[in-house]
């Protein structure tokens, strides 16, 4: 059950995040059929003004001790990376008292302090993944999902989908007409599946060395064009065998992965910022016809070209 929910704010805190999680535990929607929640703000000390990420003051009402005997904990994203002894105490001891852990972007790192984290699928914002792999290196981090479900450790990405893992959480505790209520009235959709990719541009290796710039370059301009390594390696005056050795050792791919990649990076921005059809666009990234752009479309970003247009096109207005 989900009858009183502690939200931990520290030092730093982020207030959307923060407020993702009043939007979703602390507003009473039982007109609606949604049962009652008790939502505790929580900070270091009760009364105590925090600095939040973007310079405004919050006082949290409870101390640590609101974390006490609560259903779910909520740890919302903080800057800090350093936090009281008294805080991961705190922390721990509501995760051994029973309480389901929640973090939504950066307040993973409170829960991988409390050493919540060592042997367990997590997540976190793409930007944060190294980060945490280096700080917990026994986490078992997931770059990809939106969030994971490890149980009593509920794990989110960025801020929307810290809304996500919230209404994964009431559907899983509370049924799907409750998280279906709560979502109506945030106007977001009532379920995402948390293992959907997060949208963010997969690096493509770049030139180390100057001796190939050129030709990545040329590659760039063209990649609507068949290119072959033959055809690459005679434009780059090296033999086929030579010109895989030097592309790998300075890009740290090969030259159809490196291809690959840029052009489902093309076929992104057609899709965000054109009307093109999916053969057109197929076409101008270099992938020839639809179902091409498809299957390596999807492999690389995780859902259809369909489905990233209808979240990201740039539309009027």
């Amino acid at each position: 059950m989900l009858s009183t929910v502690a939200a931990l704010a520290l030092p730093q805190v982020a207030p959307f995040e923060l407020g993702v999680v009043c939007e979703v535990f602390g507003i009473d929607r039982t007109a609606e059929g949604v049962p009652s929640m008790e939502l505790r703000i929580c900070g270091p000390r009760a009364g105590e003004p925090l600095t939040t990420s973007v310079g405004m003051q919050l006082v949290p009402e409870h101390g640590l001790d609101g974390l006490a005997c609560a259903d779910l904990v909520a740890l919302p994203a903080t800057r800090s990376r350093e936090f009281e002894p008294a805080v991961l105490d705190a922390v721990r001891a509501a995760a051994d008292g029973g309480a389901t852990i929640l973090t939504v972007c950066s307040g993973v790192f409170v829960a991988g302090a409390a050493g919540l984290l060592d042997g367990r699928r997590c997540t976190t914002h793409w930007i944060n993944v190294a980060e945490l792999r280096e700080r917990h290196p026994r986490a078992v981090v997931d770059p990809d999902v939106l969030f994971v479900d490890d149980g009593s450790l509920i794990t989110s990405a960025g801020t929307a989908a810290g809304i996500d893992a919230a209404l994964h959480l009431v559907r899983r505790e509370l049924g799907p007409a409750a998280a279906n209520a709560i979502a109506r009235r945030m106007v977001v959709p009532p379920q995402r599946d948390g293992g959907q990719r997060q949208f963010v541009e997969q690096p493509v290796p770049e030139c180390s060395t100057e001796s190939l710039a050129p030709v990545l370059d040329w590659l760039q301009d063209n990649l609507e064009v068949e290119h072959s390594v033959s055809d690459l390696a005679r434009r780059a005056a090296m033999s086929e065998r030579t010109f895989a050795r030097h592309f790998a050792a300075a890009t740290g791919t090969t030259p159809h992965k490196w291809l690959t990649l840029r052009r489902v990076q093309l076929a992104q921005r057609l899709l965000e910022s054109t009307d093109l059809g999916m053969d057109a666009v197929a076409a101008r990234a270099g992938f020839g016809g639809a179902a091409l752009l498809r299957h390596h479309f999807r492999r690389v970003v995780g859902v259809s070209p369909g489905d990233y247009r209808r979240t990201f096109a740039c539309t009027a207005g």
